[in-house]
């Protein structure tokens, strides 16, 4: 095209990068452009905003920015275009402070009148940067200007606010929009819906519906898939399958999003033979499982115990046109050591790493545990260090499974030394770890050791949480020290912490087999589950 003579109108080459563009071949795009700057060919505003458009959706703002520049020296004039597709890569690079003060100078400056899309456009970018409330205000701020926002502004920071936990937010956001003359769409609700549902309050939940149904807002597959997967989490499959079968009823055809939920909450009861027939049954509903399907399915046969099973669907994979991710391997490779298939396990791991499929910290920490357990310290600490080289940072999960492994190999000491070395790694022990170290010091009869690092525990603003209690109140018994167990039962009971089975019995058979103890009789009443 370049070379035809006489060369055709600029919208010609435009039109073509467009093509290119829209197929998300943006590098392609860009090389298309350098040849045909080459060749002489002409450029206008709409090729520079192509241009910017894809380094930015290629994470490359800072050339954006040059080309930018470029066309502004030729005399181009940057539109509302060119300055969304600039905050949008700004948000893309995670740059924030930078995007947010763009965005000041567009209105401060009048650079250009920001449309619904450029605001849409930096509230979603706060929003899936983790500046929730700052999207909030902005959104505040609009409100008392020319540019106020539409639902798509309302929608994006209510769904931001219902990811971070603030749903009383979101629902007081959604009056006020009401109120203003906007009304909530079938985003706006969903958003809600999952909100509610993730807090289980599912009358409000059912209030929702009922108002989506007043205003003839029609529910989506994804609105009914929200329901599903949540009542699947939840255990209450039956409402599910109830759910599933109101959508059908409605011709809202399921997806395989559907299916997934639907698998996961089968076998999170156990019921696998449910599970499978729902797997079996997508094929013939016109849909194709996905990896995630198979990862779900894999799953349960390993929670379950069905470890050769898992591994002939691990090997269907392939056959279906599917590719194993790093779920799929954490998976099978967790369910192959939990059965005591250590070797099998790792040979599935080097497979992994042969195929590029590339481990995360989960792989790697499962591995460490599986180590751990059958006592291979010193090739744990090794693989330790072979992550770190792979450019993983081990996570207080690692030190954890660590610091376990040691006590469990009777190495103490070691693990104590280890618990000390974590804030040095910017790490903080948690409540697992501190309880890991006050079992092992009470297992091996060091009951005053371990009262000191529960103090120690406290002070690093760690709350001992009920196993923690429980841990050194069984130790206590176990030397015949119920005096001293009796100011850790009261305390237990303050912080509304029951007695576990565990010491439960142990109080019960003390109290069978020694003379009436009346303060202990007491404070069993009160820490020991009811039957």
């Amino acid at each position: 095209m370049v070379r035809m003579r006489p060369q055709p109108p600029i919208f010609e080459f435009t039109k073509q990068l467009k093509v290119i563009v829209n197929l998300k071949q943006y590098s392609v795009a860009l090389k298309l452009f350098d040849e045909m700057r080459e060749l002489g060919a002409p450029v206008n505003e709409y090729t520079m905003n192509i241009l910017i458009n894809c380094c930015c959706l290629l994470k490359r703002v800072d050339i954006g920015f040059a080309i930018f520049g470029v066309f502004f020296k030729h005399g181009y004039e940057p539109d509302v275009t060119t300055f969304t597709a600039l905050l949008k890569g700004l948000f893309l690079n995670g740059k924030v402070a930078e995007a947010e003060k763009l965005f000041k100078q567009l209105l401060s400056l009048r650079l250009c009148e920001p449309n619904d899309f450029t605001i849409v456009t930096v509230i979603n970018g706060l929003c899936k940067n983790g500046h929730v409330l700052a999207a909030h205000d902005l959104l505040c701020l609009l409100e008392k200007t020319i540019y106020k926002p539409n639902v798509m502004g309302y929608s994006a920071v209510i769904n931001g606010l219902c990811k971070t936990e603030m749903v009383d937010n979101a629902l007081e956001l959604k009056s006020r929009m009401i109120d203003k003359g906007i009304s909530p769409d079938v985003v706006t609700y969903n958003s809600m819906i999952q909100g509610l549902c993730d807090f289980g309050r599912w009358k409000e939940v059912k209030d929702l519906l009922n108002e989506m149904v007043n205003q003839k807002i029609c529910l989506t597959v994804v609105t009914f898939n929200i329901l599903v997967d949540s009542f699947c989490k939840e255990g209450n499959v039956k409402e599910a399958e109830d759910v599933f079968e109101i959508m059908t009823r409605q011709n809202i055809y399921p997806n395989i999003v559907t299916y997934n939920a639907l698998i996961d909450g089968y076998c999170l009861q156990g019921k696998m033979d449910r599970a499978k027939e729902v797997f079996d049954s997508i094929t013939g509903n016109g849909l194709k499982p996905c990896i995630v399907t198979y990862n779900s399915l894999i799953n349960g046969y390993c929670k379950n115990g069905k470890v050769d099973e898992a591994w002939r669907l691990f090997l269907e994979v392939s056959s279906k046109g599917l590719e194993h991710t790093t779920v799929t391997y954490s998976i099978m490779i967790h369910g192959l050591l939990s059965e005591g298939r250590n070797a099998d396990g790792w040979k599935l791991y080097k497979d992994m790493e042969a195929r590029q499929v590339h481990p995360n910290l989960y792989t790697c920490n499962i591995l460490l545990e599986g180590l751990c357990k059958t006592h291979q310290i010193a090739e744990a600490f090794s693989f330790l260090r072979v992550m770190e080289d792979n450019g993983l940072s081990p996570n207080i999960i690692t030190y954890g499974i660590l610091i376990n492994g040691l006590c469990k190999d009777g190495k103490l000491e070691d693990a104590k030394k280890l618990l000390n070395e974590l804030p040095s790694k910017g790490l903080k022990p948690d409540n697992h770890i501190y309880a890991i170290i006050i079992g092992s010091l009470c297992e091996e009869g060091f009951v005053d050791e371990a009262k000191d690092f529960l103090i120690k525990m406290e002070r690093s603003g760690c709350a001992p949480d009920s196993m923690t209690y429980n841990i050194i109140i069984q130790g206590l018994l176990k030397k015949k020290e119920f005096d001293k167990a009796i100011p850790y039962l009261e305390e237990m009971h303050k912080k509304g912490f029951l007695a576990d089975a565990s010491t439960s019995s142990m109080l019960i058979n003390h109290l069978q087999g020694s003379k009436k103890n009346d303060v202990l009789l007491e404070m069993m009443k009160k820490v020991v589950p009811k039957m």
